[in-house]
């Protein structure tokens, strides 16, 4: 019954797109500062890793007052464009942007995963327990989309291979 419910399929891609980027970003940030500007993986690209799962941390910290105070899709857009343009930043700006660009996109994924998910259980009536557990397998997105930018890098380069997550960025 949920699988037929246009909104279930729609959050759990919803989760799929914010986990694939999440772990998008972390797991080819220290590959592309390497290959496009020079960056020691083991120290600068190591550092932006750190500082993007700590503004994460500080981001779902400062979500909670921010989603007291509005309504979790307006937060949600803002910080989806938020995260598109400092991802833009990251990719195409010089060396000196992209070491705060890539970590400052962590801040702007922090409230995804939980205003995505809270907004899909509000979506349905019932159920509640299974759609969770359907929005969970939605984490999956962070084994494909690191996977599918490492295939898509091959062919024609990271940077460009970067960009997918502007379609997943873009779908949340």
């Amino acid at each position: 019954e949920l699988l037929r419910n246009k909104n279930v399929i729609l959050f759990f891609i919803g989760i799929f797109a914010y986990v694939g980027t999440e772990q998008g970003i972390a797991n080819w940030m220290s590959k592309f500062l390497q290959l496009y500007h020079g960056v020691d993986p083991a120290t600068g690209g190591a550092t932006a890793i750190s500082y993007f799962w700590g503004l994460i941390t500080v981001g779902c910290f400062l979500g909670l007052f921010l989603l007291k105070l509005f309504d979790g899709r307006s937060v949600l857009v803002v910080f989806a464009a938020g995260g598109i343009v400092t991802l833009m930043l990251a990719l195409f700006g010089p060396m000196s942007v992209a070491l705060v660009a890539f970590p400052i996109t962590g801040f702007f994924l922090s409230i995804m995963w939980s205003v995505v998910f809270s907004l899909g259980m509000n979506s349905v009536p019932s159920h509640h327990g299974t759609f969770s557990g359907i929005l969970c397998t939605g984490i999956v997105g962070g084994a494909v989309v690191p996977l599918v930018i490492g295939g898509i890098a091959e062919l024609i380069g990271l940077k460009l291979a970067m960009t997918a997550m502007f379609l997943t960025l873009g779908y949340i």
